[in-house]
């Protein structure tokens, strides 16, 4: 059992709401971890075609069978449930009484905000962080090897090339949930469209641009990326809007949830390939973001991350925000894929200070290399070490 940074919050939480909702992409192991930190709970899967039967036709009779101490994966199978939950957990009026999990964000909270607001704490658990493959002393060795693999803790339970697995995940997961959002008829146009995002990764997202490359309307476009979002393919990084009297852009930019599934977009075969491909820097800048990501997810937090960027192209590829007392302490991050030393790696960040007025101790970047140096613009930080 691969012990999960987000067990200790979300046993908290069950202190102090009736429900907790734990949401994330399919695979990452919701079921896994509700059951683990409650062994002595009820399961019930509304995937199961009898259950959901039950549950669907006799939403009371089956609350009265599952009175409390139940865990309801997949609960988005069945919406009406969400409503029948309200009135059930107002009369009980007590805490600790539920865990709900789904893996379709988009229908989970639509029902959530309609019949459970102030009823229950939403958690989203993500692949398995670097911290949790660590502490789990199954971190692949090497960045590219890391990349490469990513975080669905089937591979490493069950020893699935991490190939075979994102390209299951892709054509079992990521086809049919999407599909069950919005039936989408041309289904070779929407895997075309997923690969080209995976060609942007990292990249000031341009809608027209993608979606004349994929051959669909603009509308279109922006109504399939919402989808990738809802089911925890892809995220947005967005950008900080401080002015600081330059011209900023306003674009986000587009990272994937687990970059071993956006190497299997990308065709890459094996992690040999990732040392010469073209997008290696943008896959390393990923995962660096998905830690810092993930640490906040972990804690119940949401990631208060963005990126800076003008008009004239000068960019900071990671703002991290930390709140202590009053004040609001910010740290710039540079990410670069090179493994040695080089000046031009805080050329961005000399620019930031300067008229930001952050100072060096509050930058710093991090690279593949080995060694933590400290300059007079800021902290070299080898990838395992960086902390946000």
């Amino acid at each position: 059992m691969i012990e999960r940074a987000i067990k200790q919050h979300f046993l908290n939480l069950l202190k102090v709401y009736p429900i907790v909702t734990v949401t994330g992409p399919r695979q990452a192991g919701k079921t896994t971890l509700a059951k683990n930190a409650l062994p002595a709970w009820n399961y019930v899967s509304l995937e199961d075609p009898d259950m959901r039967s039950f549950c669907r036709n006799d939403c009371k009779g089956f609350l009265e069978t599952y009175s409390d101490q139940t865990i309801i994966d997949e609960a988005q199978r069945v919406p009406e449930l969400f409503s029948y939950l309200q009135t059930h957990v107002d009369s009980a009026h007590k805490n600790g009484m539920y865990i709900i999990t789904g893996s379709q964000n988009l229908n989970m909270m639509e029902s959530i905000s309609q019949s459970l607001a102030g009823r229950t704490s939403v958690l989203k658990l993500l692949p398995l962080s670097y911290e949790e493959q660590n502490s789990a002393h199954i971190l692949p060795p090497g960045v590219d090897g890391q990349i490469f693999t990513g975080g669905y803790p089937r591979i490493f339970d069950s020893h699935i090339p991490p190939a075979q697995f994102c390209r299951d995940y892709i054509e079992l997961y990521v086809e049919r949930d999407v599909r069950q959002l919005k039936n989408i008829g041309d289904l070779d146009t929407f895997k075309r469209f997923v690969k080209l995002c995976a060609g942007r990764i990292g990249q000031l997202l341009n809608i027209q641009n993608l979606a004349d490359d994929a051959g669909i309307s603009a509308t279109t476009a922006k109504s399939w990326l919402s989808l990738l979002e809802a089911s925890f393919i892809i995220y947005f990084l967005h950008p900080d809007f401080r002015n600081f009297s330059k011209r900023l852009v306003k674009s986000p930019k587009l990272y994937f949830c687990d970059t071993g599934v956006a190497c299997s977009l990308l065709e890459i075969q094996n992690e040999s390939q990732l040392s010469s491909h073209y997008l290696r820097g943008n896959l390393f800048e990923n995962l660096v973001i998905n830690r810092f990501r993930a640490s906040a997810l972990n804690k119940g937090e949401e990631p208060a991350i963005s990126f800076w960027r003008d008009k004239t192209g000068t960019e900071i590829d990671l703002l991290s925000k930390k709140t202590e007392g009053n004040e609001q302490n910010i740290h710039a991050w540079e990410i670069k894929s090179g493994a040695t030393y080089s000046e031009d790696y805080f050329k961005n960040l000399r620019h930031w200070c300067g008229f930001s007025g952050i100072p060096p101790e509050s930058c710093s970047v991090i690279y593949t290399g080995r060694n933590m140096i400290k300059t007079k613009d800021g902290s070299l930080v080898p990838w395992p070490e960086c902390k946000m």
